[in-house]
């Protein structure tokens, strides 16, 4: 895809995100990655239901700004997706969004992992095992969100999560993709397993079958 493109699709699927509300206000943040290596992602403080082309900054995965119309500034969060593109080389789209489901989950984390339900689902994350034991990171949340970015750096340099996701805990959850289709698809199927987590929460079910 070239410049225009990326953007009318991050821009496309930012008001998908908001219908849904999950980009509700200004939160939330999507970006995708270009030929050169660095990437566009939505600008600071932008209603995400009407985003156009002026509503991105090109930033490289240094924490520079490419490309920028005045007045705009990067998302506060852009150091979380630094981290998702420098260690995930196949990555090509990072969406970052504030779902009532997600948050809640968090609460359901256990040192720092989320254990996610064992569902057939899960083969769209990459899972083919039945009845997989499978855990998604939870990282705190920090006022200064390049804490965060340092915290998710450091576990990814261990060991890259399972699933193609991360939770914050009280913020939101990111997922990522090869492209558009598969970002997306990734970030449905953990919304479901959460939303099947707390149903099963209310059930008495224990959230896991």
């Amino acid at each position: 895809m070239n410049d225009d493109d990326l953007r009318g699709a991050l821009a496309a699927a930012a008001r998908d995100f908001h219908g849904l509300g999950w980009m509700l206000g200004t939160a939330g943040n999507l970006s995708a990655r270009r030929v050169d290596g660095s990437f566009w992602i939505t600008a600071s403080g932008r209603a995400k239901d009407a985003l156009t082309q002026e509503d991105f900054v090109a930033m490289d995965l240094a924490g520079q700004i490419q490309e920028t119309v005045a007045g705009r500034r990067p998302s506060a969060e852009t150091s979380i997706h630094q981290v998702i593109y420098r260690h995930l080389p196949a990555a090509q789209v990072v969406f970052h969004v504030h779902s009532v489901e997600a948050n809640l989950c968090g609460h359901f984390a256990c040192d720092g992992q989320l254990r996610l339900p064992p569902l057939e689902m899960l083969k769209g994350l990459g899972v083919a095992d039945a009845e997989p034991a499978v855990d998604l990171p939870v990282f705190a949340n920090h006022v200064r969100v390049a804490q965060i970015a340092e915290n998710m750096d450091a576990a990814f340099a261990q060991a890259l999560p399972r699933v193609p996701g991360a939770l914050i805990h009280m913020h939101g959850v990111t997922a990522w993709g090869d492209n558009f289709a598969q970002a997306r698809h990734h970030l449905e199927l953990l919304e479901y397993c959460f939303r099947y987590l707390t149903q099963a929460r209310l059930l008495g079910l224990g959230g896991e079958s």
